[in-house]
């Protein structure tokens, strides 16, 4: 067998190939291409018969330089980076050194694997990542619009300032040049945005109805239809997880751990996994902080850490919370219950 490794940069792809006893076979680069990728297949099976097996670290571009190579008919394992990292520090570090270090842990056995969505969970997260992109978006687009309003002094006296009362105030403006023009175009950006948010939204309510978490996790306090859809794709298959401190692992949650003796020291949080799934938990947590399952505990912890990063600490601790009690119910497909209730689940 073959082991190699590869490191992807944007112009090319640097190739380390290891025999089974350590032995380096070949050093090569590819194009990061469909046929640079469909050649390097057939210039490493002609070193030598038998299975390839690959590893190559998680990036944007690693997933199509899987599915490639293993249409070619090799074993590719995407790695964590990070993981990685902790597994070989270098004092050296080129792209070279990095494909090297990937071949040996694949010969070793060791490669640190991510899991891999299949194309419809891709599909699922594209449509809900990329309504929050453009939510972004047009957030920074009515914050430069705030931001002229303050410049020059004048009063947002509307509590919404996009909507028609709003819109009436900003055409009397009468603001110099250029920033009356550059108003008109954030305006115009904000009117596009929606329509294009709006069929976003359109499209995720009607392919999520068939989706088997969503219902389920819409009963969840502070998740609507959108985080719903949001956390049910991030998560992907729950059964992935063999605990709820396993899903909140995933999300990126838990607060860094140093101990050793009689010391423990809990650092910031971790943040690892998808960010998009922290993101929906987080924000689903502002709304549950309310919610009378959570209100006790959430108010007792903002008031034990003070007032200047109390609030932030508890709302983490809440959307903890809100992961263990995703686990549970998708796990066991019941709706949402708070815990010691009657109800058919506790959270």
């Amino acid at each position: 067998m073959l082991h190699v490794g590869l490191d992807l940069s944007r112009t090319r792809l640097d190739v380390h190939v290891l025999d089974d006893a350590g032995e380096t076979v070949d050093v090569t680069i590819a194009p990061p291409d469909r046929d640079g990728l469909a050649h390097l297949a057939r210039e490493i099976g002609r070193l030598r018969g038998g299975p390839v097996q690959a590893a190559i670290e998680s990036m944007n571009g690693a997933r199509f330089i899987h599915d490639t190579l293993e249409f070619h008919g090799w074993e590719v394992e995407i790695a964590d980076a990070v993981k990685v990292k902790g597994l070989a520090p270098l004092a050296c570090k080129t792209d070279r050194i990095d494909a090297w270090v990937l071949a040996e842990l694949s010969r070793r056995d060791l490669v640190p694997a991510i899991w891999l969505p299949d194309p419809e969970v891709r599909a699922e997260r594209e449509r809900a990542r990329y309504r929050l992109h453009l939510v972004r978006h047009r957030v920074m687009f009515k914050n430069r619009v705030h931001a002229a309003l303050i410049a020059f002094g004048k009063p947002c006296p509307v509590s919404d300032l996009f909507a028609a009362n709003g819109r009436e105030l900003l055409a009397g403006l009468g603001l110099p040049e250029p920033w009356n023009t550059t108003l008109d175009a954030a305006l115009a950006h904000i009117d596009a945005l929606d329509e294009e948010i709006f069929s976003c939204e359109k499209d995720l309510r009607r392919l999520g109805a068939d989706h088997p978490y969503i219902p389920l996790l819409t009963t969840m306090p502070g998740v609507a239809w959108v985080l719903g859809y949001t956390i049910a794709s991030e998560i992907g298959d729950i059964g992935r997880f063999s605990s709820p401190k396993k899903l909140v692992g995933y999300s990126g949650l838990c607060p860094y751990v140093r101990q050793s003796g009689r010391s423990d020291h809990r650092g910031s949080l971790v943040k690892n996994g998808p960010k998009y799934l922290r993101w929906a938990l987080v924000e689903a947590a502002t709304h549950a902080a309310r919610h009378p399952a959570y209100a006790a505990h959430y108010q007792r912890t903002a008031r034990r850490l003070g007032r200047q990063r109390g609030n932030k600490v508890a709302r983490v601790d809440v959307a903890r919370k809100l992961a263990e009690a995703a686990w549970h119910m998708l796990t066991k497909s019941q709706p949402f219950a708070p815990a010691r209730s009657h109800g058919p689940l506790a959270a």
